[in-house]
């Protein structure tokens, strides 16, 4: 009898305390993180639980602020910083709870890496030599101003600059006859249609040679 009082006070216990681990008190920890040497924020820290999937990430401002438990140990990572932590006090008389955390810097300076385009200093002076340099602005502006340029343009234009003038106006007076309004939608004119079939069958649309 007495063995099974044992066993029945030693089961009630550990359900006491597995009943006192899972009630812990909920808590809204929230805060800001910044720099310790200029205090300016550290945006999208990524701040997590120990040992758990629980966490969040801070914004732009460095402000963050999500659910979590007394006695949570809370870790903070960003790069370039010293990772940190900090304990979420017990006994806490609210049910939320502020934190500013610094971050401490963490410069990592590696080797200098020097990076060669050509294995030995034959190929590059090879490559050197057989470089063709650019046009600089000046010289290029000098050919498309020449005389034989600005003449094959003039003769491949389609339009001279009074015919481009006068479309530019056209459209431009179209925007503004029909401005705060829908334009019309030329897709159901039975004119437009009779114009484009009329013009079809003249041949408009050929390709000229």
């Amino acid at each position: 009898m007495k063995k099974l009082i044992i066993v029945f006070i030693f089961v009630m216990g550990c359900q006491w305390i597995e009943a006192q681990k899972e009630t812990k008190k909920l808590v809204q920890f929230s805060g800001v993180i910044v720099s310790n040497d200029s205090l300016q924020p550290v945006p999208f820290t990524t701040i997590i639980v120990k040992n758990t999937y629980r966490g969040t990430i801070s914004d732009y401002y460095g402000y963050f602020s999500f659910v979590a438990q007394e006695n949570d140990t809370v870790e903070f990572i960003s790069l370039s910083y010293q990772k940190a932590a900090f304990v979420i006090p017990k006994n806490l008389e609210e049910s939320r709870y502020s934190l500013i955390q610094m971050l401490r810097k963490d410069t990592i300076t590696l080797k200098t890496a020097i990076i060669y385009p050509w294995p030995t200093r034959e190929q590059f002076k090879e490559a050197f030599l057989a470089l063709e340099v650019p046009d600089d602005d000046l010289e290029r502006a000098r050919k498309n101003l020449a005389r034989e340029a600005m003449r094959d343009q003039a003769i491949n234009y389609q339009m001279d600059a009074s015919m481009n003038y006068k479309n530019t106006m056209q459209n431009y007076q179209s925007h503004l006859y029909y401005a705060g309004q829908l334009p019309p939608n030329r897709l159901l004119d039975p004119i437009a249609w009779s114009k484009f079939v009329k013009a079809w069958k003249n041949g408009d649309f050929k390709k000229q040679k």
